[in-house]
């Protein structure tokens, strides 16, 4: 048997897959096969390969972390990062009465628990019949309703005629929807008096979900509160006055057990023959 085909055995032999020892990973397996092809080099801090002192210095972070690792665990878990949805805070309910219907939403800006305004305005107006409520990221709330605005106008132009809330609804959803991939942190809820003033709300996530309801949606950081003050108060087919009275009411002691809204109200009641809007003042810490 000749000399090169003992040297070429050895060296398939050096290479045959091994199962790693306990703790190694690849990066070690490659740096003691280096060290076998080449076994007549000397050691020297200076002289080391590329994967020795990457092995070396990989073993002397695993030292540094242990060091450090029991103190780590000594300390207290960090808190949960705040939503986005939750970082200005934001309350905001419709509610449904005989022939007319109230949306209302709180005043407070602010950047997490810092107040930075008291007198933000959450609803906005459509056409005299039909309002939105913003909850969520204010930049985002603020962008949302010019482009709604615009496409509003853009159906005026081409329809003669103001949009239905069911169809302004659809638009809303779809236009949320077309942003699914980098979506605007708000949620909608839609209040507006249909044919025959018949009163429609709907409220729906951000990317456009459609959630229709006959009595009262809410959405924003006090929604838990909301839900349950509006289970508790509201009746069907109430008069405007007592509208006004049961979402004020539902509003102002949802807003008190949430620390992220509150600042007095805004409410608007809507009646086939007028638009009233009122301010409501509360708790103002």
């Amino acid at each position: 048997m000749s000399l090169d085909s003992d040297r070429d055995r050895n060296a398939k032999r050096r290479w045959l897959p091994r199962a790693e020892p306990k703790g190694w990973t690849s990066l070690d397996l490659l740096a003691e096969q280096e060290a076998h092809l080449r076994p007549h080099k000397p050691k020297s801090l200076c002289g080391l390969s590329f994967l020795d002192s990457a092995f070396h210095s990989r073993h002397r972070t695993r030292r540094v972390q242990e060091s450090r690792l029991q103190p780590r665990l000594l300390r207290e878990p960090a808190a949960p990062a705040m939503s986005i949805f939750e970082y200005n805070g934001s309350a905001v309910v419709a509610m449904v009465g005989k022939n007319c219907f109230a949306i209302a939403s709180d005043r407070r800006l602010g950047v997490q628990l810092q107040t930075i305004a008291t007198d933000f305005k959450r609803v906005f107006k459509i056409h005299d019949k039909l309002y939105i409520g913003l909850s969520g990221l204010a930049t985002d709330a603020q962008t949302l309703y010019q482009r709604l605005v615009f496409r509003h106008k853009l159906y005026q132009l081409r329809e003669e005629r103001d949009m239905k809330p069911q169809t302004f609804a659809s638009l809303v959803s779809a236009l949320l929807y077309e942003k699914r991939f980098g979506p605007y942190f708000c949620q909608p809820v839609i209040a507006g008096l249909g044919e025959d003033n018949e009163p429609f709300i709907c409220t729906m996530d951000c990317i456009g979900a459609k959630e229709l309801a006959k009595d009262f949606v809410v959405s924003g950081t006090a929604s838990e509160s909301l839900y349950g003050a509006c289970e508790s108060m509201y009746k069907p087919n109430m008069e405007p006055d007592e509208l006004f009275e049961t979402i004020s009411q539902a509003l102002l002691s949802s807003v008190d057990r949430d620390c992220l809204s509150g600042w007095g109200g805004y409410v608007l009641l809507v009646t086939p023959t007028e638009v009233q809007e009122r301010v409501l003042k509360s708790r103002m810490d």
